[in-house]
């Protein structure tokens, strides 16, 4: 017997019909034996239409009530989940993010997990009962309810996974694991069958939307082996762990385990076109005006991706700063770079919205010359210009034109030998959103 915590995302209960193929899945885990917690999202996509609905009453609507609004989504699904179990003939009982006791600080929409207290659903367990929590949303200490931000159900399942102790926290998508690129863009992606905590922390930062980045900071730093898979079929999905030998059957042959030897040097490109660009152009080449600007972008609440500055041109004893961050941040950010001019006394701000990031991810790169001339040759044979470049010992990541990003990822993972010859990746449902 196992504790397996599941988590569906919400083009896999998009609707009735969906739920009911779910809950079939989950009774079935159950009625093999094992012990099942289930965390849901909104169904489909419920939580931007609610967003919807409250841009339609006020264009700035209060954080705390926002929060309130988006968790209605998960409790719908998480109740007609547990209905639809229970008339399998397993019993089943729901629990809000509350209940479940996810305990976050007090930021609204973006909280963050400060402890899991998850005593209801030990006891559910302990009654054989499938518990159900709805994943995006906690409780803070004052008892106000919070939610999690995107991919704030891959967090909660995780989180629940770690807190519970459990063998394994598979996550339920509408593509069969992580796969070499996007599907949706690049059809001849092959999935992966393993991946290390660190490269898919690179590639959920470069764009990858399979699995949220906090979801996999927080099962590295918890080690709980993560299983990406389709609820749309049986097929084995992706092992996210610590190591490449560790199988995703824990009783398999020492056969059947992977040697790194033989892994391939680049696991897959990722690309992002939810980035904008500001650049400050003109600021004074001095001690301390780099801390300040930055300083000020933090207390915007903008979260930087890639930082370049260029050499301070020595008649003026000025430089360019330029940095990528969220889309939603821009117009917060330039008004508050705005605010501080004179003090820092830059001579101009440019944004730039119409920007896309491609990032190439590979442990093996590190050891092995050569990737970065590939990566550049693949863009210049395209005809794709790079803005702005990043490296981390496993990533490379370039910014580039958002309507050559397509072509870009195309190209490079073509170049890279990461074409599947087993013909077009399925993608079941959802819109990537």
């Amino acid at each position: 017997m196992a504790l397996v915590v599941q988590k569906y995302g919400g083009s896999s209960v998009a609707d009735a019909r969906s739920i009911k193929r779910v809950a079939k899945r989950i009774a079935e885990s159950r009625r093999a034996g094992n012990d099942v917690v289930v965390v849901v999202s909104a169904m489909g996509d419920t939580t931007d239409e609610l967003l919807d609905l409250a841009g339609e009453i006020t264009p700035l609507p209060p954080k705390r009530e926002l929060d309130i609004l988006l968790t209605a989504g998960e409790r719908i699904s998480m109740s007609l989940l547990a209905m639809a179990i229970t008339k399998l003939g397993v019993k089943a009982k729901s629990f809000t993010g509350q209940q479940a006791g996810l305990l976050t600080d007090a930021v609204h929409g973006r909280a963050q997990i400060v402890d899991v207290v998850p005593h209801r659903v030990h006891e559910t367990l302990q009654k054989g009962q499938v518990a159900i929590v709805a994943g995006f949303q906690g409780v803070s200490r004052s008892n106000d309810v919070t939610t999690l931000g995107r991919g704030g159900s891959d967090t909660t399942a995780v989180a629940l996974a770690a807190g519970l102790g459990a063998d394994v926290c598979e996550i339920y998508t509408d593509v069969d694991g992580v796969f070499t690129a996007d599907p949706r863009v690049a059809t001849s992606a092959r999935k992966i069958d393993r991946v290390t905590y660190e490269e898919m922390l690179e590639l959920a930062a470069g764009g990858a939307k399979v699995l949220a980045l906090r979801a996999v900071e927080y099962a590295r730093r918890y080690e709980v082996p993560v299983h990406v898979r389709s609820s749309f079929s049986t097929k084995t999905g992706t092992l996210v762990t610590g190591t490449y030998g560790d199988p995703i059957d824990p009783n398999a042959p020492a056969s059947q385990k992977d040697t790194q030897m033989e892994d391939p040097i680049i696991s897959g490109v990722a690309h992002d076109d939810s980035e904008a660009k500001i650049t400050v152009v003109g600021v004074p080449d001095k001690p301390g005006m780099a801390a300040r600007l930055f300083e000020v972008v933090a207390g915007a609440g903008a979260n930087i991706d890639m930082i370049v500055q260029n050499v301070s041109a020595g008649e003026t004893g000025r430089t360019d700063i330029s940095f990528t961050l969220p889309h939603a941040s821009t117009q917060a950010t330039v008004a508050a770079l705005d605010a501080v001019r004179e003090e820092i006394g830059y001579l101009a701000l440019e944004d730039d919205d119409q920007i896309g990031k491609l990032s190439l991810v590979g442990a093996g790169m590190k050891s092995n010359p050569g990737v970065s001339a590939r990566l550049f040759g693949a863009l210049r044979d395209a005809g794709i210009n790079i803005e702005m470049i990043s490296t981390s010992e496993i990533r490379i990541s370039v910014v580039t034109r958002a309507d050559m990003l397509d072509d870009a990822v195309r190209a490079v993972h073509t170049a890279f030998g990461l074409d599947s010859t087993e013909g077009e990746a399925v993608v079941y449902a959802g819109s990537g959103r």
